[in-house]
């Protein structure tokens, strides 16, 4: 997940003419999208608020912007309403193997660590905690059949969570556009993990059934999550502001297993990632792994 940072020269009108919204308006939408989702919405970014929300606006019947703002000022916001603001605000930005450095480690590292070390227990657990469309989800999928074969009798929970409702409706169907699947995806494991339906791809039914997309706000309380084995939280923590990347990274330690795996985006480190965790470098990145004896 990630935020469009698109801006707009002072005094330039929004996509809604005269509804544009005021100053007053920005304020509270910035602090109305921070208390629902956690984003942070700085100041400067009033024109991605007026593109992002002038289409919600429109489909909802509201004459422009303005009166969308003042519909969420009102008690009661409907929770249907609230999801698309909130999605609108949000651009699923993904791809399947994206930063590939990341399952090369998984690949070769992490999870050989893995079978190691859950042998006796044969299970394995993995979240992505930002899955977007699911493109993530099913790259680790596809990487775990296609080098694991062993796995076959392990118990494998694959789990993808995003914030965006349309997004997790999305890698549900788990289909892709021809210019989706071009966007990283080799051209063998399109043919062996894919099925084509008139222009789209979908995943095949025996990939898809061992995946499973849920939403959740990261921000909000966690309480329906198991412990992981293998977390991928990347390229979503930048979007919070400190205290709250801060929860969020105490939050998935505690859910980790010992001798579990993090992996973060690039520049997603901060001191509370490198206190009980080993960093662990291969195939051109950096892991980190929770310190403990695994279980």
């Amino acid at each position: 997940m990630s935020l469009v940072t698109a801006t707009a020269p002072p005094g330039r009108p929004g996509p809604a003419g005269n509804q544009s919204a005021t100053e007053a308006d920005f304020t509270f939408f910035a602090d109305f999208l921070r208390r629902r989702s956690a984003i942070s919405l700085a100041p400067g970014k009033e024109y991605l608020m007026e593109a992002r929300l002038a289409p919600v606006a429109a489909r909802a019947g509201f004459a422009g912007v303005r009166d969308l703002v003042t519909a969420l000022r009102a008690p009661g916001v409907p929770r249907p309403l609230v999801d698309q603001v909130v999605d609108a605000m949000t651009t699923n930005e993904t791809s399947f193997f994206r930063d590939v450095s990341s399952f090369e480690a998984l690949r070769t590292v992490v999870v050989p660590q893995m079978l190691a070390s859950r042998a006796a227990q044969r299970r394995l657990s993995v979240w992505s905690a930002a899955s977007s469309t699911g493109q993530e989800l099913y790259t680790i999928a596809m990487t775990l059949e296609d080098s694991f074969p062993q796995l076959s009798g392990w118990d494998v929970r694959l789990v993808g969570t995003d914030l965006s409702s349309e997004a997790v409706a999305r890698a549900r169907a788990g289909r892709f556009s021809h210019l989706e699947v071009n966007r990283g995806l080799p051209a063998q494991l399109l043919v062996k993990y894919f099925e084509r339906e008139g222009r789209d791809y979908v995943v095949a039914p025996r990939l898809r059934e061992r995946t499973r997309f849920d939403r959740m706000n990261l921000a909000e309380p966690w309480t329906a999550l198991p412990r992981f084995d293998i977390v991928f939280c990347r390229n979503v923590l930048i979007y919070f502001d400190p205290p709250v990347r801060e929860q969020i990274l105490g939050r998935i330690r505690g859910l980790l297993n010992p001798g579990g795996f993090l992996f973060l985006g690039p520049g997603e480190t901060s001191a509370s990632v490198i206190h009980g965790y080993t960093q662990v470098r291969a195939a051109g990145t950096v892991v980190h792994q929770l310190q403990g004896a695994a279980t």
